[in-house]
């Protein structure tokens, strides 16, 4: 009988970062069926792996009780005295991850290579060398093969089966619903909402459509009023817990979104999205599984990527500057060639 082995797995943040998590651990686990895996994150994405045999998740918050050097000392006593585990794949390579790789020292550990690099030569002002990056999911199945564990990336086996979370709403099974996920961290990644808001308008003009509006409790005011575009509006922003609006979100049949995690969380699901790209660009690495390209909504400028997290403002078109040529109608369009 094969000896079960244990690998500690780190990943903080952010969401659409650890979401992107999920398919690989999905596919180590199947792969691998002597291996364990425990999870260490912030405990706010727990629902993120619920399900997954074999998999422990350890919430853990780096910003309050396990906050400064102490704080991650203390996590190192608590994980080596819960956790027999016999490697760490430090799937962050941060500060206070790598604190924790030496606290933990005296197992193997690998962590990711970021190819910060590589990112730096698309996104640079001049002499861009655009090429296509290996994605995040490359990156981080290359640290469980440097662990001795190589993972092929098989798009239909690493997809999450719907939550068994109860659906918070009712949705209309004899209308095709859409999910719009109109807001992004930074401003550089959002598509602009006086924009967004004629798309809805556009797609709620189709009755046999239903629209589903996500966001969180802060967002929620400023789509208050695109309910009155049509009666097959429903706003859901900020309205349930983060395991309810995984519910919703594996039951959308297409999802409209930025360059977002909302983008990761429908992809876990195999939910087709239309992302919509400015600053930043796919080919840095960070397109949902198994997404079509084909369903990236960009335009081919210059300046394009101008930062790998949309933190920064283009320097030639400013916050959003590289989206105003995406018209709504091509987002529509976009959509309606999709589910019709």
């Amino acid at each position: 009988m094969t000896e079960r082995k244990h690998i500690l797995v780190f990943r903080f943040s952010a969401l659409g970062d650890v979401a992107m998590t999920v398919p690989v651990l999905r596919l180590l686990l199947a792969q691998y069926p002597h291996l364990q895996v425990t999870m260490v994150s912030d405990p706010f994405m727990a629902p993120l792996f619920a399900g997954i045999d074999r998999l422990r998740f350890y919430g853990a918050d780096t910003r309050t009780t396990y906050k400064g050097l102490g704080g991650l000392w203390k996590l190192s006593r608590e994980l080596r005295r819960e956790i027999s585990f016999d490697a760490i794949a430090d799937l962050h390579y941060v500060l206070r991850t790598r604190i924790l790789g030496l606290f933990l020292a005296g197992q193997p550990q690998a962590h990711i290579d970021k190819g910060r690099a590589e990112k730096k030569s698309l996104t640079r002002p001049h002499n861009k060398q655009l090429r296509p990056l290996p994605s995040s999911f490359d990156r981080y199945a290359a640290v469980f093969a440097q662990l001795g564990y190589p993972v092929r990336l098989d798009v239909a086996e690493g997809l999450s089966p719907a939550p068994a979370a109860i659906l918070p709403v009712q949705l209309n099974p004899q209308r095709t619903c859409i999910g719009i996920a109109p807001f992004a961290r930074h401003s550089a990644k959002m598509y602009p909402v006086a924009k967004m808001k004629e798309v809805v308008k556009q797609l709620a003009a189709h009755t046999d459509l239903e629209i589903i509006l996500l966001g969180s409790r802060k967002e929620a005011a400023q789509m208050q009023d695109w309910e009155q575009l049509g009666n097959n509006i429903q706003n859901l922003a900020g309205r349930f817990g983060f395991a309810e609006e995984l519910a919703v979100i594996a039951r959308l049949d297409i999802l409209i979104s930025m360059d977002s995690a909302n983008m990761h969380l429908a992809s876990m699901y195999g939910v087709p999205v239309v992302s919509i790209w400015g600053g930043t660009h796919p080919w840095l690495g960070f397109y949902g599984w198994g997404q079509d390209p084909a369903m990236a909504v960009q335009t081919d400028l210059p300046c394009r990527p101008s930062s790998v997290f949309g933190n920064k403002p283009c320097p030639v078109h400013g916050e959003a500057g590289c989206m105003q040529e995406i018209s709504p109608e091509m987002i529509v369009e976009r959509v309606l060639n999709r589910i019709k």
